[in-house]
């Protein structure tokens, strides 16, 4: 599975109404034994937001937000899903059958990652139900 931004942030932000949730399915998809893939997408797009000042009162550093990362990029489960030489057509496909915009143009990429590699997407993100093509799951639904 790939795992979406909003799961990596709600997992470790303990003022998040779904911190509880997504850090439990975080921890639990660590230890079973599907592969956790952690799109460079994700990870940076965690490290952005949650040292954002304009988003957090108490963002944190880059280096703790990077901890994180190492920390989850050690695990034995996680892998970094990379694009493959498909990623441009399915990509292009996705932007074009479901009019992915706007915000919604970081979800097809998403969506995309999990095409080539065969694997559903976890994320708390409604839209990515505008993709049938994509297994998603949602943390709130387990």
């Amino acid at each position: 599975m790939i795992v979406d931004v909003n799961v990596l942030l709600y997992a470790v932000d303990e003022s998040s109404p779904h911190h509880e949730v997504a850090h439990a399915w975080l921890q639990d998809a660590m230890n079973g034994d599907v592969r956790v893939g952690l799109p460079w997408h994700s990870l940076v797009g965690f490290v952005r937001i949650s040292t954002h000042p304009k988003i957090f009162a108490a963002p944190m550093t880059g280096r703790e937000a990077w901890q994180f990362v190492d920390e989850w990029l050690d695990h034995d489960m996680a892998w970094v899903p990379l694009p493959t030489d498909r990623h441009r057509r399915v990509l292009g496909r996705l932007i074009d059958d479901h009019y992915a915009t706007g915000n919604l143009v970081p979800d097809a990429h998403l969506a995309a990652l999990a095409i080539e590699h065969g694997v559903a997407i976890c994320s708390f993100d409604t839209d990515f139900a505008r993709f049938p093509e994509v297994e998603w799951i949602n943390p709130l639904q387990r």
